[in-house]
């Protein structure tokens, strides 16, 4: 039988406490409420967004949680979204990533 000698044990044990602690770690962080004022990680990317929605959108656009048609157009300037997107068979089902073709009006 092979010896452990003690700083390999400790190193051992270190190193599965940790490993414990960083999956516990990952558990709580995913049942976290967001109760009390914290800001979720989608509230925080959408006031970003709000931060620089002055800037122009790219002319391939994939639509985030919350928006529509109709705030895609207001924001980036296109009021003919749908007659350029083929793909749209219907305004009023769009999605998180869809991917939609921009051309600012300002543009034509």
């Amino acid at each position: 039988m092979s010896r452990v000698s003690a700083s390999t044990a400790l190193a051992e044990a270190v190193t599965w406490y940790s490993a414990l602690l960083l999956a516990l770690m990952l558990v709580l962080s995913c049942c976290e409420s967001s109760e009390g004022g914290d800001f979720t990680s989608m509230e925080m990317t959408s006031s970003m967004e709000n931060l620089f929605s002055d800037k122009a959108c790219d002319e391939i656009y994939v639509v985030r949680e919350g928006e529509t048609l109709n705030t895609i157009s207001e924001k980036c300037g296109d009021p003919f979204i749908v007659e350029e997107n083929p793909h749209i068979h219907d305004p009023d089902d769009v999605f998180p990533g869809l991917v939609i073709k921009i051309t600012p009006f300002k543009n034509r």
